[in-house]
């Protein structure tokens, strides 16, 4: 029987294979998202521009919101499919739907607080907005949107990270809920090796 060290060794080695694994992903993810993104903004209305307004408040959905969600769909999608083939190799152990929700779920989540961090880095009277001065729009380099955008997923990734690990592949691809719960693993992975 292994230490306790060896096996927090090897767990920990995992981890650290499966984080770089995702990382990857993640950067394709990026560049996914950001060429999805740079397309809606070229072909459709100013990003700036109002949609629709929310309710009798003086905010507005606006088409960056818009366009941050189709280009997280996709990238979404495109990270699910890298994920479980390559990541966390599941693709053999349970259903395409099965996996695609939680992970969709997870995604929107995040996708969820990303839209409320991308608004106070646009709007131009947040204290965290970028500063026009600087990012004005002038080109690529300098657009707030898309310095925006790749702030927040940068922010939004490591809670992706966990929860896709500990809910979306581990408990579905294994068939045990149990492994769902962070603070059960420990004890889910110890009846498994008493049986």
């Amino acid at each position: 029987m292994p230490s306790r060290g060896s096996a927090l060794l090897a767990r920990h080695r995992r981890n650290l294979t499966l984080l770089i694994r995702f990382g990857v992903v993640g950067v394709s993810g990026v560049v996914v998202n950001m060429i999805t993104l740079i397309l809606l903004r070229k072909l459709g209305p100013h990003f700036d521009d109002a949609v629709v307004g929310l309710g009798t408040s003086d905010f507005n959905l606006r088409w960056y919101h818009v366009y941050s969600t189709i280009a997280f769909l996709v990238a979404n999608l495109s990270n699910f499919q890298l994920n479980r083939t390559w990541t966390f190799q599941s693709s053999r152990a349970s259903a395409w739907w099965k996996e695609y929700w939680p992970f969709l779920v997870v995604g929107l989540g995040g996708q969820a607080i990303g839209l409320a961090m991308l608004t106070l880095l646009m709007h131009p009277h947040s204290p965290v907005s970028l500063p026009t001065s600087v990012f004005d729009d002038s080109s690529g380099l300098r657009n707030r949107l898309y310095w925006s955008q790749l702030i927040v997923i940068g922010l939004i990734t490591p809670l992706s990270f966990v929860l896709n690990k500990l809910w979306t592949f581990a408990a579905v691809r294994t068939g045990r809920p149990g492994l769902a719960d962070p603070l059960r693993e420990e004890e889910v992975l110890a009846e498994e090796e008493v049986v």
